[in-house]
This record gives structure tokens, C-alpha cells and sequence, in this order.
């Protein structure tokens, strides 16, 4: 029982702190991670013990999955050449050059344990960064590239540790064996990826209950997680493709009803996973402050050094993965050269999160399986840190870069007007249909149909128009919600004095809202 009192307190605090920092305009994990940080010095509050195996299994999956499954896959094809060279290339980098420079002031640590630090504080979070660059209205190509770093760079990483753990163990570890051993793991992640969503496809396009459709979509990522555990393929690769394969074909899987009530289901279950684990990393700090036995002076030295060359190597490896692939004609081809404001944006946005937190939880015992000696606590406490330097540090400060170096994209225009385009095709295509199979139905429907394909025709054009005054379909949104407000009125009134059962307001209520949603998303 007392556990699940915990977990309500703790989903509790981090709803309350989520609207706290929406409400301030902070980020959301830096301000849990603060209040998790200071509740644990609250007498008799719970302490917090995240197992690694939660995080990889029953936390990461889900987040991984609904980000896939909301990322473009054109967009994505496009950008795989920059994504790779960060999610592939600079994690590989990033986890070499930290191994080498920490084993370099602290001797005593094995490299492999090194090395694994490296991996393990070296991909960047989705969550923060793809928040903050969406809010502050960064260019899609740079959303897109951030999207697909975080959604590749964990494997990489994930498979560098279990590497590095080996070598720490005694076994010989080169070059090819590291490279073997990606390619294994992420050629069966792909395989497994392709399998399961296929499958999954199927089931959906098999089942017409939006419940079912829910049940499916949630199940899938840790479905194709344990799975891919169990047979030693990457899961985090596994579960990307699923997500992209699915996401891509939704729209053809899937009735209205099912799409918009899934929509709903991941957006909370994200919100609530996402503000759970920033807490927990906060409460956790405490506790891992508490068991490092090495001197301050020395702990404060590796972390800054850690921070300090994990930003390094990303600003030095940035600007040549930027400019020196337009030496080849057919990079250049694909678009024109992108400022230099645009790779330093991307290099600031580094904020740690999720993946750092289980991964160093992770790291070998010293004395099991022949494993030496050497100062993990401490490894564990500079990943903690690093999760709270980079969202204090580079997670505060991006919007503001942003904006002063002139990174933002205002597409509104563009869009309208593509809408507006493809809209006019929609609606010929409807009227087209329309007037196919009106033979036998009243000319009153007729005309309503007609009616409601121009009025959607007008509104995607009346966008493109001036702003500083209230459009038509704007009153018309406006005025039909006062008047929903009124008939839902009517409905309480005849239901308090029994002139109506609950389920016939249900019933009126449903509807009502289901306009009223429509109106919403019309205006957006």
C-alpha cells in the first residue's frame, strides 16, 4: 500500500510542477529535477530508488515510441545524413575522448570503466530539447535533426556500455568486436522493428474498437522491447522503427475516433512518465551525493572536465559535419548551406536526460564477475550531474540564443498557403464524390454537404489573409461555442430537475464536445 501512496504523491508533484513551470515559462524537467532535489531533504519523505531496468523497460520505450511515431519519416530520410553523423559519430567520439581524459586524472579507473562514463553521459535527451526548440520556433529541419539524434543516439550509446562492461570484466574488446557488435545489435533491432510493426499494422487494420486500438498501441513498444532484449538485439532500435513504420501509415489504419482518443492516451502517459522520472532523478541526488567517497576537490575537477569536453566536442565535431560533406556535389544538391548560427543552435542543445539517468545505473560493480576496482559512485554521481548542469546551463539559455543569433522559422504563411492548395484539391475530390452518390438523397443534404466543403475551402484560404481582424469562420467559431455553452446549460438544468436521465446528458454532452473539439482543432 505504501507504494502506491508514493507513486500517487509523486505523480501528484509532478503535475503540480509541470503546471508550475508552464506557468512561469521554465522547463519543465529542470524545475521536477530542483523540486526533487529539495523534497529530499524532507524528513520522512520517500526515497527514491530507480532500477535501471524501469527506466530501459518500463520507461524509456514508451517515450521513444510516441516520439518516433510523431516524427516525419520524409523529414527524417532527408535528414539521416546529419542525424547519423551525431547519433553514430559523435556519441562515438564523445564516449573516446571523455574514457581517455578521465582515465587520464584518475589512473587508478580501468579505461573500459572510463569509456563506459564516456558512452553513458554522451547522448542527448529528446524531451527537453525538441520542448525548447518547438516553443521557441526553431526551423524543422533542425527540429527534425534533433528528433532524430535522440531517437538513434541511445543505441549507440547503450551498446557502448554493455562493450565497455565487458572489457571491464576481462574480455578483449577491439575496434571490430565494437563494431561487430553495433552492427548486430542494430541490424536485429531493425529486423525486429520491421516484424512487429507489420504486425501490428495488421491488428489495427483488423480491429474497429478504439479501446483495442488504444490497448495495441500502448502494448507494442514494451512488446517489442522485452522481445528484442531476449534475443540480444537493440531494442531502442527496435522500437524507433516500429514507432516510424506505424506513425507513417496511421492515418490508413486507423478510424477518426481512434486517432484522436490515441492521441490523447500518449500525450498523458508521456507527460506523466516524463515528469516522474525528472523528479526521481532529483530525489535521487541526494543519495548519490551521499555515497561518493572520493575528495571534493577531485569530484568537482572530473565533473567540470566531463561537462566542459562534452560541450567541446560537440560545438568542434558540429561545424565540420555541417560544411565539409558540401564538397561533394550531390550534398550540395539537396540544399543550400545553412548558416553558421544554425550548428551552433544545435550544438547548445545538449541536454541530458532519460537515457544518462538508467544507463548509469548500469555500470558494473567492482568485484562482481572479475570486475577491478574503481570509483563508481563517483561515475554515477558526475552522470547525475551532467543531467542537472546541461538542463540548468544550455537548457536555460537556448531559447535566448535562438533568438539573438535569428534561428527561428515562421512558417505560418508557407502553410496556409499549401494548406489552402490542397484543400481546393480535397474539396473538388469531395464535391467530386458528392455529386457521384447524391442519386436518391434529398436536395436538403445535398446542399448542406456543398455547403460544409466550401466553408472549409474558405477557411484554409481565409488564413493567408490579415490577421489584425476577425475572419468569418473565426465569429462562426466564436459565436457556435457561446451557443453550445447555452444548449449544454439547457441539459444540466433538465437533468437536475429529472426532466432527463444521466445517460441522455451523456449522450447530448458527447456531441456537444465533439463539436466543440472540432472548432478548436479548425482554428489552430
Amino acid at each position: 500500500m505504501e507504494s502506491i501512496v508514493d507513486t500517487v504523491v509523486l505523480v501528484a508533484i509532478s503535475v503540480v510542477g509541470a503546471a508550475l513551470a508552464r506557468r512561469l515559462g521554465f522547463v519543465a524537467p529542470l524545475v521536477l529535477l530542483v523540486a526533487g532535489l529539495g523534497l529530499s531533504y524532507v524528513p520522512g519523505f520517500p526515497e527514491a530508488d530507480l532500477k535501471p531496468e524501469l527506466v530501459l523497460i518500463g520507461i524509456l520505450p514508451p517515450l521513444l515510441y510516441v516520439a518516433a511515431l510523431q516524427t516525419s519519416v520524409p523529414a527524417f530520410r532527408n535528414a539521416l545524413r546529419p542525424i547519423l553523423f551525431l547519433a553514430v559519430g559523435l556519441v562515438l567520439l564523445s564516449a573516446f575522448v571523455i574514457g581517455f581524459a578521465v582515465h587520464w586524472m584518475l589512473p587508478q579507473a580501468p579505461l573500459s570503466a572510463c569509456v563506459a562514463l564516456g558512452a553513458i553521459v554522451a547522448p542527448p535527451d529528446a524531451v527537453s530539447a525538441t520542448a525548447i526548440a518547438r516553443r521557441v520556433g526553431l526551423p524543422r529541419h533542425v527540429v527534425t535533426i534533433l528528433e532524430g539524434e535522440s531517437l538513434l543516439n541511445d543505441a549507440t550509446a547503450l551498446v557502448l556500455v554493455r562493450v565497455a562492461g565487458s572489457a571491464l570484466a576481462g574480455a578483449t574488446v577491439g575496434f571490430w568486436d565494437i563494431t561487430r557488435e553495433v552492427g548486430l545489435k542494430a541490424g536485429g533491432g531493425i529486423v525486429l522493428g520491421m516484424i512487429f510493426a507489420i504486425g501490428a499494422a495488421k491488428l489495427h487494420k483488423w480491429i474497429e474498437d478504439p479501446l483495442l486500438d488504444d490497448a495495441v498501441s500502448l502494448l507494442t513498444p514494451f512488446v517489442v522491447v522485452i522481445v528484442a532484449e531476449e534475443l540480444g538485439a537493440s531494442s531502442v532500435v527496435a522500437v524507433v522503427i516500429a514507432g516510424l513504420y506505424l506513425g507513417h501509415r496511421i492515418p490508413y489504419l486507423l478510424s477518426a475516433t481512434s486517432r484522436l482518443q490515441m492521441d490523447a492516451v500518449w500525450k498523458l502517459t508521456t507527460f506523466l512518465l516524463e515528469g516522474v522520472v525528472f523528479l526521481l532523478v532529483g530525489l535521487q541526488l541526494r543519495t548519490v551525493v551521499e555515497h561518493i567517497e572520493t575528495s571534493m576537490a577531485t569530484t568537482i575537477s572530473v565533473t567540470s572536465l566531463v561537462f566542459g569536453l562534452l560541450v567541446a566536442v560537440r560545438f568542434l565535431w558540429m561545424y565540420p559535419a555541417s560544411y565539409l560533406g558540401r564538397l561533394f556535389p550531390r550534398v550540395r544538391a539537396k540544399g543550400p548551406r545553412v548558416p553558421i548560427s544554425v550548428p551552433t543552435v544545435v550544438a547548445w542543445a545538449g541536454m541530458r536526460g532519460v537515457v544518462t539517468l538508467a544507463a548509469a545505473q548500469t555500470l558494473r560493480l567492482p568485484g562482481e564477475d572479475n570486475v577491478p576496482d574503481y570509483p563508481r559512485d563517483l561515475f554515477i554521481f558526475i552522470a547525475f550531474a551532467i543531467i542537472v548542469l546541461t538542463l540548468l546551463i544550455q537548457g536555460t539559455t537556448l531559447p535566448t540564443l535562438a533568438v539573438r543569433l535569428g534561428v527561428r522559422e515562421d512558417t505560418s504563411a508557407e502553410d496556409a498557403l499549401a494548406e489552402a492548395g490542397v484543400q481546393h484539391a480535397a474539396g473538388r475530390a469531395a464535391l467530386a464524390a458528392l455529386e457521384e452518390n447524391a442519386d436518391g438523397a434529398p436536395a436538403s443534404v445535398v446542399d448542406r454537404l456543398r455547403g460544409l466543403v466550401e466553408s472549409r475551402s474558405n477557411n484554409a484560404w481565409e488564413r493567408l489573409g490579415s490577421q489584425q481582424q476577425e475572419t468569418p469562420s473565426a465569429a462562426y467559431g466564436r459565436l457556435r461555442r457561446e451557443m453550445i455553452r447555452a444548449e449544454r446549460h439547457v441539459f444540466k438544468i433538465a437533468r437536475n430537475e429529472g426532466r432527463i436521465a444521466e445517460e441522455v446528458l451523456v449522450r447530448a454532452q458527447r456531441e456537444l464536445d465533439l463539436e466543440e473539439s472540432q472548432l478548436h482543432r479548425s482554428e489552430e
